[in-house]
């Protein structure tokens, strides 16, 4: 793995930049030689930020940490690369051991076995009200969708939110 070192507003010491690489270097063996790993260190007033960025195969992997002193913001960092590398890795042993070719090829299946889980069943009485109390109902109740019997149609009519701050209706349609 290639590592770059960079300074911004410090010159960054030699024992820094060997500690850095040693504690870069337990992470070679999950990498191959073609990954590039850029140390960055800004030096603030009262802090100093470490940011380390592994690239290696499209994945990128990236850890910043700020700190009074250099040393503990690279200690956090490479913590926290270590974790982002084991969950990764622990993804992709888990995806590999969950039959994933068939997760990406799955078999045929019969129409008839595929299955609903129903989880609730709720029925209550409908009656004749206008849209506009239909929404000030479903805001009243703090739901996304209110059904009603719209009084000008006597059909069943939902009332809904929608992202962008108004409100739908759905009606049916005779066919």
């Amino acid at each position: 793995m290639e590592i770059i070192i960079t300074g911004r507003k410090v010159n960054l010491k030699d024992n820094f930049k060997d500690l850095a690489k040693k504690k870069l270097s337990k992470f070679d063996r999950m990498f191959n030689d073609n990954a590039v790993a850029n140390v960055t260190v800004t030096v603030e007033k009262n802090h100093q930020t470490v940011e380390i960025t592994i690239r290696n195969n499209g994945m990128i992997y990236r850890a910043e940490s700020s700190e009074r002193e250099m040393n503990e913001a690279l200690d956090k960092v490479i913590y926290a690369l270590s974790r982002q590398l084991r969950k990764h890795k622990t993804k992709l042993e888990k995806r590999l051991r969950d039959n994933s070719i068939e997760k990406y090829f799955p078999a045929e299946q019969d129409e008839e076995e595929e299955t609903f889980d129903l989880v609730r069943r709720k029925s209550f009485a409908v009656k004749p009200i206008s849209v506009e109390e239909a929404i000030l109902q479903m805001n009243m109740i703090n739901h996304l969708f209110y059904m009603f019997r719209n009084e000008t149609t006597n059909e069943i009519n939902v009332v809904y939110r929608r992202r962008d701050g108004g409100y739908g209706l759905l009606e049916p349609e005779n066919i």
